[in-house]
């Protein structure tokens, strides 16, 4: 599948679907953590747009698929989303 064109804050919500939560913010990058274990660490920038090599990277990182991503950022962007308090932004 093609990569998807995401802003950094539309990765974070996806990222937060698959289990990631906040962790802290340095700047404009921010870092999540996965609470369970493998407990991994994924740095997103907070850009308007994420350059495909560091979306490719950061879904390595995070053990999923570039499909995976894709079927969990469709339910972030097509309307359903998080709700507003979650533990991601």
């Amino acid at each position: 599948m093609k990569l998807p064109v995401v802003s950094g804050s539309e990765a974070v919500k996806a990222f937060c679907k698959a289990g990631y939560e906040f962790d802290v913010q340095h700047g404009s990058h921010i870092v999540l953590r996965r609470a369970d274990p493998p407990h991994r660490r994924l740095s997103i920038p907070n850009h308007k747009e994420l350059a495909k090599g560091t979306l490719r990277v950061l879904i390595r990182e995070a053990g999923m698929t570039v499909d995976e991503f894709a079927r969990l950022l469709q339910d972030v962007v097509g309307g359903r989303g998080l709700e507003p308090r979650t533990s991601c932004l």
